[in-house]
């Protein structure tokens, strides 16, 4: 249905701005440095799902008009940032139960712990201010409106560019993960590298909060 020039055009474009870390690139590696592997696998998986849900706004039309009106736009990157901050916040205040976190034996509630973590993900992918740009603004040229199908042209199209963030995400994270073991070796390390991550979230939120459109 989409043209493959099209196709391998778009995907050279999401790579370039995919490449450029952003908001949900720090947010999993702060996830990995505070929690470990298995949270940045569940934070990327929840990233690639928020975004995807950015593409099917556009594709049914909303995207346009968060794009178009600085007010959304606004209400939208402020939302997700106070998030970040939130989140920044607990990783600090729990920087001290790091350890706890690293056993092998599962502790009761993990698989809800994986789900909060999801929906974290999901939150931070919806919000993210180079997302609803990119997907708004770019993905749009990209369609053969004379081919028809827009709606599900968009929806294809998305894909291309949530396949590069999954694994470049995912290797962001699995390398961050890794980083951690180091710090495993020390409670003190524990509680500095979940402080650290805490921060960089805030950081995070602060700086999504005060950059972007302005108009």
């Amino acid at each position: 249905m989409v043209p493959l020039d099209r196709v391998l055009t778009f995907a050279a474009m999401s790579v370039l701005v995919i490449v450029i870390p952003g908001p949900s690139v720090l947010f999993v590696i702060g996830r990995a440095l505070a929690h470990g592997r298995r949270t940045a696998m569940a934070t990327v998986l929840g990233n690639v799902l928020g975004s995807y849900v950015l593409v099917v706004a556009v594709a049914l039309g909303v995207g346009a008009v968060v794009e178009r009106s600085a007010a959304v736009f606004t209400a939208v990157k402020l939302a997700g940032a106070a998030y970040l901050v939130l989140l920044g916040v607990q990783a600090f205040r729990h920087r001290g139960a790091m350890r706890a976190a690293l056993r092998d034996t599962p502790q009761p509630g993990a698989a809800r712990g994986d789900l909060r973590t999801l929906v974290d993900g999901v939150v931070v992918g919806v919000t993210n201010p180079k997302g609803i740009v990119f997907f708004a603004a770019v993905l749009p040229q990209f369609v053969d409106h004379a081919a028809g199908g827009v709606p599900a042209q968009m929806l294809l199209l998305g894909l291309v560019p949530i396949g590069i963030g999954l694994v470049t995400d995912t290797l962001w994270g699995l390398g961050a993960a890794a980083a951690r073991g180091w710090f495993a070796r020390s409670d003190r390390r524990l509680s500095m590298v979940g402080g650290a991550g805490g921060c960089a979230m805030i950081g995070l939120g602060v700086t999504v909060a005060a950059t972007g459109r302005a108009d």
